[in-house]
This record gives structure tokens, sequence and C-alpha cells, in this order.
């Protein structure tokens, strides 16, 4: 099965923290914004009470949803209810320093740059709902055909424009961006042949997962795997065959595999994967089935089908090492007993 739904998740926790971090200095900046505005220029004086307390409220607010770790983990509806505050904040203080002849009603374009690049199209729209119904609320009382005639809704779009402009361009932007990055993501992190994850994603995505198991003490297992017939295939049937038997060996492996194990091409004819949360019991079980399925899986390629199969070791945490490197480089002896053995096996490290 795939594996990139877990690099997948650890990818988009790494996103919403930056994100986060980002959000969280718009606020401040906002904060001291209605600051310098309030000591500086300054609201009438009968509200300056009122801006006091928008300010200590929602000071409070950030401080309080923030830095109380209150939520362990970031999320996008965190970030959007933060985002939501934000408009609330904004239009108490433009209620009380002129409304819509505010100095401070561009304030709302930062409410839109953090949606437009944190939440996306749907969630950005929503947002400009939000705040077309605070200008409604802050602008004059409308002519006598309502809120439907076309004089004031023609008049209310032309107020919104500038903010409807910038949402678009900014979560184009965003999009762009991010399929760029995820882009190079994925070509620095697999293998160009086969399409599983290269040493270095590998080394990322199984980390991590390593990391966890050390931490609450859970099993985790490795498995070389090392192709029995690639240099004959290649002295025989030339490289393009050779190519080819990479590609079923992994797309063989990889069918037995779960979508939380990592999957990666070693070097050359060499395979190894990750199984978190399995003991060494299991993890031969699965290498079984693995060494089977490639065994009966024979290569076709210009009319002929060419037998393979595949050797393979097996290490686990914690009998066989404490680090993955470790555990790596022993399942790695382990495979090559297996070859010593006669090939088409697994073998289980032993000290």
């Amino acid at each position: 099965m795939d594996t990139k739904p877990v690099e997948t998740l650890n990818i988009e926790q790494e996103e919403l923290r930056g994100i986060s971090r980002t959000v969280a200095e718009i606020e401040w900046l906002l904060l001291i914004l209605v600051l310098l505005f309030q000591v500086f220029d300054g609201p009438p004086p009968a509200n300056r009470e009122e801006i006091s307390a928008g300010l200590l409220l929602y000071t409070a607010f950030v401080l309080g949803f923030r830095y109380t770790n209150f939520y362990k983990s970031d999320s996008r509806w965190k970030i959007a209810l933060e985002s939501f505050a934000m408009v609330l904040f904004i239009t108490w203080v433009l209620w009380y320093t002129g409304k819509l002849a505010s100095p401070l009603v561009n304030a709302y374009l930062l409410v839109i740059i953090t949606s437009a690049l944190a939440l996306g199209k749907l969630t950005t729209m929503f947002e400009m709902a939000l705040i077309a119904a605070c200008f409604v609320l802050l602008g004059d009382p409308p002519p006598s055909g309502g809120l439907l005639s076309l004089a004031y809704i023609g008049g209310l779009v032309a107020q919104l424009a500038p903010m409807l402009l910038v949402a678009y361009i900014t979560t184009m932007f965003s999009a762009d961006i991010r399929f760029g990055l995820n882009r190079a993501r994925l070509l620095s992190e697999t293998d160009d042949l086969t399409g599983i994850y290269n040493m270095r994603g590998f080394a990322i995505v199984a980390g991590r997962l390593f990391e966890q198991a050390v931490r609450y003490n859970r099993p985790a297992s490795v498995l070389m795997f090392d192709s029995d017939n690639l240099k004959a295939v290649n002295d025989l049937h030339g490289h393009e065959a050779g190519n080819r038997l990479l590609k079923l060996v992994a797309k063989c492996i990889e069918t037995e595999l779960r979508h939380t194990d990592v999957l990666a091409r070693y070097g050359g004819d060499e395979f190894v994967a990750l199984l978190p949360e399995a003991p060494a019991a299991k993890a031969l079980e699965v290498a079984q089935r693995i060494i089977k399925t490639i065994a009966t899986t024979p290569l076709e390629f210009e009319g002929k089908s060419i037998d393979t199969s595949v050797s393979a070791g097996l290490a686990s945490y914690p009998d066989d090492g404490r680090t993955i490197d470790a555990i790596q480089g022993r399942a790695d002896r382990a495979m090559y007993r297996a070859k010593e053995q006669g090939r088409n096996r697994v073998v289980k490290f032993t000290a």
C-alpha cells in the first residue's frame, strides 16, 4: 500500500506550525496597530474606554488561546477560530473609531490574508461574507429600496472590491507556492525509477516513526530485501528488463505492507522497509508473504516470462538494537545470510 499519507500528515503538521506562528505575529501586529492609534491619534474621548476594553479582551483571548497550550496541536479550525475573533475585534474597534470612515478599516486585510494563506478558498469566501456583513452593520442605513437595491449593492461591492482582489490573488499565490513546494519535496524524497521513497525520504519519515517507538516503548521492525537475479536479468535481457524487475519488486513489496509502513529503495537492487508496531514474529510473516508474492509473480518482458526472487533480512526493536541505524545494519547482515543459505528466503538476525 502507499506510504505517503504518513508523510503527508507530518508535512501538514509542519506547515500548520509555521502558519500558526505567522498568525500569532499578525495578531500582535493588529494589537500594536490599534494601541498606536489609541495613543497617537485616538478615537473620540467618549469612546476610549470601549477601545481599551476591546484591547484587553482581545489580548486576553490571544494569550489564553495561544499560549496556555490548551490546544497542544495546531489545526486549521483553530486558525479559523482565531481569524473569526480577529474580525470581531476589528469590527468592535471600527464601531468606536468612525465605522467605515475609520482609518483602521483596512485592518480587515489582515484577516483576509491570514485566511487565504492558511485556510483555502472556501473559508476565505466565508470570511469575506462575514466582513461584508460587518460592512453592512458599520455602514450608513440603506436607502428606501433596502439592502437589495441595486444602488446599495453596487456601493457595497465597490467598497469591498479591493479586499476581494487581495483575497483572490493571495489564494492563487498560496496554492501555486504550496504546489511548487510539495512537488519539489516529492522529487527530492522519491526514487525516480520505482516511485517509492529514496533514502533521504526514508530517513525523514522512518526516523520520526522510530522515535515514537522508542518514546512509547513499542515494537518496530526493519526488513531488508535484495533481488536475487537482477545482474543475470541485466546481462541476459538488458537494463530495461532490469529496471522493470526493480519496479515489479517494489510493487510486490508495497502490496503486502500497511499504509503506516515505510518502504524505500536502499540503492541498486536493495529495498528497506520499516514496520512500526510490528514485533519480530509479525514482521517475519509479512516478509514471508512478500517473498512468496515475488516468487509467484514472474516478470513479463518481450514475450518472455522471467522468474525472480528476493532474499530478506529482519531485525527488530528493542531486541536487536536501540537505534534505527543499528537495527537496519543488522537486518542487512541477516539479508546476506539469507543469500548464503540459498536465497529466496528471510532470515531473522541473531547475535
